[in-house]
């Protein structure tokens, strides 16, 4: 049933560009342990050993946190439709923020968003694909828009001081850097 690799293969490659929706499980040394559904065009496979994912802003800043101080992460896909399998990668992953070098190349990879705060470059050290036959089918309809609406009505500026107000630490008080990476230090 069960088979772990080092790296995705073209197969699994082309499931993960098909899927509407994955899950991103992060930790820190202590404290909670967060699993966080994501939607949208909001991830890449960049090569068969590195996934990129598009952060956009939301109620909690977890997976920035996590990583700094412990960069383990695996993403979760599941088939929904077809065939049965969930196909997990597990690695080390790392934030790019809006002020490092790297933004610029990986954000033009996604959709523009005006709550874009965070890509996420996940370094695969394995890969494991398991059954899935328990997982149910559903039907996908549609993205939501309540996200793409409330950032639009935020603005630039608004949704800045939301990351100021809301997504500088996480539940367990971990800083996640977003003032300093992006630019914001010595606002309020």
């Amino acid at each position: 049933m069960g088979q772990t690799t080092k790296s995705l293969n073209e197969k699994q490659i082309t499931f993960i560009e098909q899927q509407k929706i994955y899950f991103v499980g992060t930790a820190a040394e202590s404290g909670t342990v967060n699993i966080s559904p994501k939607g949208g065009d909001s991830l890449r496979v960049i090569d068969s050993k590195t996934l990129a994912w598009l952060n956009l802003t939301g109620s909690g800043n977890e997976s920035a946190a996590h990583v700094l101080r412990d960069p383990r992460m695996t993403v979760m896909f599941c088939a929904f439709e077809g065939a049965p399998l969930i196909l997990r990668a597990y690695g080390q992953a790392r934030a790019i923020h809006r002020n490092d070098p790297e933004w610029e190349i990986y954000v033009s990879l996604f959709p523009e968003s005006i709550a874009s705060r965070q890509i996420f470059l996940l370094d695969i050290d394995s890969v494991q694909s398991s059954c899935g036959m328990s997982v149910p089918f559903f039907s996908y309809k549609g993205d939501r828009d309540e996200l793409a609406k409330w950032s639009e009505r935020q603005g630039s500026e608004g949704i800045q001081n939301y990351w100021l107000k809301k997504n500088q630490r996480s539940l367990d008080g971990f800083e996640t850097d977003i003032a300093a990476r992006s630019g914001l230090e010595g606002k309020k």
